[in-house]
């Protein structure tokens, strides 16, 4: 039997990428203004940001939510 399919749209998806697509999307000036962590605002990388965020739950937690927020608005996007 298979296993049910998550519904979690994060389901398989790595912090690097998450990253990528949101650096690749909003640039690194406005995610550092969306949220505000000095490894978005000063010098960004993304070897910097994954090394901060993997330490820091709340602000992982916040990329996620961005992340997820990112996906919603180019499903809804898309249906225009």
């Amino acid at each position: 039997m298979d296993a049910p399919e998550s519904r979690d749209p994060l389901q398989g998806i790595t912090l690097a990428r998450m990253l990528d697509e949101l650096v690749a999307h909003f640039g690194w000036p406005e995610l550092g203004r969306r949220i505000s962590i000095r490894c978005f605002d000063s010098d960004p990388s993304i070897a910097s940001s994954l090394k901060f965020l993997r330490k820091t739950p709340w602000a992982r937690a916040k990329v996620e939510g961005l992340y997820g927020y990112m996906l919603r608005q180019r499903k809804r996007d898309a249906r225009r």
